[in-house]
């Protein structure tokens, strides 16, 4: 009976033994867990910016930039007759360090949010506001705008995919910042002063 015990006791120290073996020798392997595509968050507005110097005027852009993704954008996901923070996420800000002109108007040095106001209407508002830093347009207050001005949507030849601003020279001292999303384009044409 004793040797019995003894065998038996032999057989489960050994199978205890070569378990602990195992786990052991797992841990010194190189575990990579695989992740599905579908796991990966992609940024569907990704951030970005726009630059340029015009007459010795620093001239920035700072956006996040939404795609169409297959959705009706002017009118389907931003109403129409409502501010837009002109991008995704925090509103979209523009930073000049030279006075500039835009529709016989001053626009002083200085950072500014951009938002827009589209319309069914033949004219959009594009807005400056002097609060740059904010998320949406959660803090939006129309008193603090510092200037207002008219734009005329332009139809795009090709859909444009993710919300896109330009700013381009067009003479010595003036410039045009564009506006680009889905199907339309609104320029605003601008002079350094």
């Amino acid at each position: 009976m004793k040797k019995m015990a003894l065998v038996i006791c032999s057989v489960l120290i050994s199978i205890s033994c070569k378990q602990d073996h195992q786990n052991d020798n797992s841990s010194d392997h190189d575990h990579h867990e695989k992740v599905s595509n579908s796991e990966v968050k992609k940024t569907l507005s990704p951030h970005t910016s726009e630059m340029a110097l015009i007459d010795g005027a620093h001239i920035h852009i700072d956006y996040s930039s939404p795609g169409v993704r297959n959705r009706m954008i002017f009118g389907g996901l931003l109403a129409y007759d409502e501010v837009w923070q002109a991008g995704a996420h925090n509103a979209t800000w523009i930073e000049t360090d030279k006075d500039l002109e835009i529709e016989g108007k001053l626009l002083e040095a200085g950072k500014y949010g951009f938002f827009v106001i589209p319309s069914q209407e033949e004219e959009w508002t594009l807005i400056f506001n002097t609060r740059w830093n904010q998320h949406g347009k959660d803090e939006y207050n129309k008193d603090e705008d510092v200037l207002r001005v008219k734009a005329k949507p332009l139809e795009n030849d090709s859909l444009t995919e993710h919300l896109t601003y330009t700013i381009n020279k067009t003479g010595e001292d003036t410039g045009v910042l564009s506006m680009s999303w889905e199907n339309l384009n609104i320029r605003i044409p601008f002079k350094v002063i």
